[in-house]
């Protein structure tokens, strides 16, 4: 079965509830009836910086715009099917892990976790995410 999908079907996806990319990227995009989330630090929205409170409060910020990105995109966490989560320190893996858990409930995405040495602006946690609507 041929989609015959075109580069003018990638639709940007933007709200303005998460915070604005730092780099040359779209906070998500759609193609076809998938959305490439970007990786997201814990940017605050009205700062432009880090939020402080170590990785797991950083998961939670990270995730409520993951959240935000998603509804522009019409979907919610029901809609993930993989996630990454990349840590400066895999001693934080619990405590982060408690903080997903708590966005996921049931049938639960594929994901990974990967320890980095380190991530834009001095964050200690970084998700990405891929939806399929």
């Amino acid at each position: 079965m041929s989609l015959n999908l075109t580069a003018k079907d990638k639709k940007v996806i933007f709200s303005e509830k998460a915070p604005k990319p730092i780099g040359p990227y779209s906070q998500a995009i759609k193609f076809g009836s998938t959305i490439y989330l970007s990786g997201q630090i814990a940017l605050d929205t009205a700062t432009g910086k880090i939020a402080e409170g170590g990785a797991a409060k950083e998961a939670e910020i990270i995730l409520n715009n993951l959240k935000n990105v998603l509804e522009a995109a019409d979907c919610t966490f029901e809609n993930i099917v993989k996630t990454t989560i990349y840590l400066t320190d895999m001693k934080e893996f619990n405590p982060v892990n408690k903080v997903y858990a708590s966005f996921f409930t049931a049938d639960f995405p594929a994901r990974e976790t990967i320890q980095v040495a380190a991530l834009p602006m001095g964050a200690h946690i970084e998700i990405s995410m891929i939806a399929v609507k």
